[in-house]
């Protein structure tokens, strides 16, 4: 029997990332396999700053036979609580216990929860979704990362990259990391599913993913969703992490802004679009990535526009725009010629594919 211990960047939700479809596929392939999937910390006084409802966290929650959740609870800033990281180490360690997991594998995502690792022995995975170095975030946050990532990529059993940049950028500190893309999951994409009922009357352009800043180029969003006003809607599906400002930037220019959707209901979303679009950023953050919307829109086989961001622009069939012409592109291509299935791909990259190669680095197999 082998258990897993995820530190996870993501809660376990309807919307589904790369850890989710991971795990899932390694419970699948591996009757022996017990997970816990341990969430980010609920952060209270950061939600209220923001106008949120307080989280209190989540205790041990069995999602079933050989899966269970931890959400523990950050309850002050950690200038204030110096023993933070060590009282949330604490916390996975015992539910590790309860569960009874004497020997576990520790998957870390977060490069700044070495702590667990740390105080524990435990052998390591580490999974580079992202250069967060590369992202901006405050001095203090950012000097956690690099430590953390340090210590990783120095102590990690195993490190694993999604994409060739960021192997590239770390291999000066670890010569050995194997890539693992992403993927989809390429059999529910392919399924024809009924147009949603809240998509739009008429024609619209798509874009799929979370609303941060980190990513989407708010102004392109704003001057794409004027472009298309009368003639056709920008939708935009995912979970909003961006100011309430920008959000309302957006939808005043004609956006419609539907937040996050279970991944069931999505495929429907992509394959009624006549355009998918990628108004991405293009920065040090971005060209480190391997973005799941591009097998996702591969998948499905409609008309792609995007900005000449890592991924999209070295992939066939793409069109690649920018500045005012981004938005232009976008309008001269609604309606689409064609309706979903036209163009689907059934060989687009499959998340079977890579839960292989992830087992095959996981330590211990």
């Amino acid at each position: 029997m082998m258990d897993l211990v995820v530190l996870s960047l993501e809660r376990w939700d309807g919307v589904w990332r790369r850890n989710q479809h991971l795990v899932a596929g390694l419970l699948a392939a591996d009757p022996d396999l017990r997970v816990l999937f341990v969430e980010p910390p609920d952060d209270p006084i950061h939600d209220l700053r923001h106008g949120r409802r307080p989280g209190t966290g989540r205790g041990l929650t069995r999602i079933d036979d050989r899966l269970w959740t931890l959400r523990p609870v950050k309850w002050l800033p950690r200038r204030i609580d110096r023993g933070a990281d060590d009282r949330l180490a604490s916390i996975v360690r015992a539910a590790v216990e309860t569960l009874r997991m004497p020997h576990p594998v520790l998957w870390i995502n977060d490069p700044a929860a070495v702590q667990l690792a740390q105080r524990t022995g435990w052998p390591v995975l580490y999974d580079m979704t992202d250069d967060w170095l590369a992202a901006e975030r405050p001095e203090s946050a950012q000097r956690r990362i690099a430590e953390g990532e340090n210590w990783l990529l120095q102590h990690a059993a195993a490190v694993v990259a999604c994409s060739p940049e960021l192997i590239r950028r770390k291999r000066s500190q670890r010569d050995d990391i194997v890539l693992v893309r992403n993927g989809v999951d390429t059999a529910r994409y392919l399924a024809p599913a009924p147009r949603p009922a809240d998509a739009p009357e008429g024609p619209y352009a798509l874009y799929l993913g979370t609303l941060h800043r980190d990513r989407i180029d708010v102004d392109l969003c704003e001057t794409t969703a004027t472009a298309l006003r009368g003639n056709a809607h920008l939708v935009l599906v995912g979970p909003e992490a961006w100011s309430a400002a920008d959000g309302e930037r957006v939808r005043a220019a004609g956006a419609i802004v539907l937040g996050a959707r279970d991944r069931e209901a999505v495929p429907a979303y992509l394959q009624h679009a006549d355009v998918l679009v990628v108004p991405h950023l293009v920065t040090a953050f971005t060209e480190s990535l391997d973005p799941i919307k591009l097998y996702e829109y591969q998948a499905v086989g409609r008309p792609i526009v995007s900005t000449p961001v890592a991924g999209f622009r070295d992939a066939d069939g793409v069109v690649i725009a920018e500045g005012a012409a981004f938005a232009v592109t976008v309008a001269s291509g609604i309606p689409a010629s064609t309706r979903f299935p036209h163009g689907a791909r059934p060989d687009a990259a499959d998340w079977s594919e890579r839960v292989a190669a992830f087992r095959a680095v996981l330590p211990g197999r």
